[in-house]
């Protein structure tokens, strides 16, 4: 089987690397425009070759799009004449727009899918060939999607060891915005408000593992954070507005000395890592 996979970053690079372990199954094709990406790709063995013409892409037997979630819609309207056996899986990591702009002529072929890992790296040079092992794999309104191609993606995902659930995409959205897009804008802004310092450089100097903790994921690609951030608005609004209330609840509890309030309030955050 023929994989095409656009974009040659962490999350694609890291998918040629998972598959490269099954050679008898799977031939890796890999596409990117940056030229850069390119040569690590093929130094580092993440595909088995590179085209330059993205109609090899097209007669891939499953074509993976591993690019900005704005890119997959602009990509989705290219693939109108692929074959109707053609599987396409896309890895944004919002849901809804991208379900919805998907060609209704190769809706079929489409499963709209997350992968919920990563790293703060980006780039071919950050793949690790076991990325998706024992991560959940989400795919969206799998209703939409064409019996062979929803059998075509579960089997692909679980070579890469990854875990299958399914949801709604504005379900999926909703529960993004809280567990992985709000977080992001959070480091983003803990990381400016060091460097807004006077001297971030004697700030940065005390800095100990929570503090590289909480401002890890602010190394994150900008370009492809704007794009999810567009896409998934009015969520994140709301969840940095849920955010908000609660920095303010605290900001209020430590104004006022009311400690026995603000240690229940930790001790309730404690909670989230029984259900995690």
């Amino acid at each position: 089987m023929k994989i095409g996979i656009v974009g040659l970053g962490l999350m694609g690079g890291s998918l040629g690397l998972a598959l490269k372990k099954l050679p008898k199954k799977y031939i890796i094709v890999g596409y990117d425009h940056n030229p850069s990406h390119k040569r690590d790709a093929l130094r580092l063995k993440l595909v088995d070759k590179i085209v330059e013409d993205f109609n090899e892409i097209e007669v891939c037997d499953v074509i993976v799009l591993t690019i900005p979630v704005d890119a997959i819609i602009s990509i989705s309207q290219r693939l109108i004449n692929i074959h109707k056996e053609t599987t396409v899986i896309d890895f944004g990591s919002s849901k809804e727009k991208i379900s919805n702009a998907i060609p209704k002529e190769i809706r079929a072929n489409f499963v709209t899918s997350h992968p919920m890992t990563g790293t703060e790296k980006f780039g071919p040079t950050a793949a690790i060939d076991d990325l998706y092992t024992e991560k959940t794999m989400v795919i969206c309104d799998i209703e939409k999607s064409g019996e062979y191609q929803k059998g075509v993606a579960i089997s692909l995902f679980r070579d890469i060891h990854s875990r299958v659930v399914f949801m709604n995409s504005k379900e999926h959205d909703r529960h993004a915005a809280f567990i992985s897009h709000m977080p992001h804008a959070v480091s983003y802004a803990i990381a400016q408000s060091v460097m807004k310092q006077e001297d971030p450089k004697s700030i940065l100097a005390l800095a100990g593992g929570g503090f590289k903790s909480m401002s890890r994921i602010a190394k994150s690609s900008p370009t492809m954070w704007e794009d999810i951030f567009r896409q998934n608005k009015v969520n994140l609004l709301e969840s940095i507005e849920v955010f908000n209330q609660e920095m303010k609840l605290c900001q209020t509890l430590i104004e006022e000395e009311r400690w026995d309030e603000l240690h229940q309030w930790m001790s309730e955050a404690n909670r989230l890592h029984e259900i995690l």
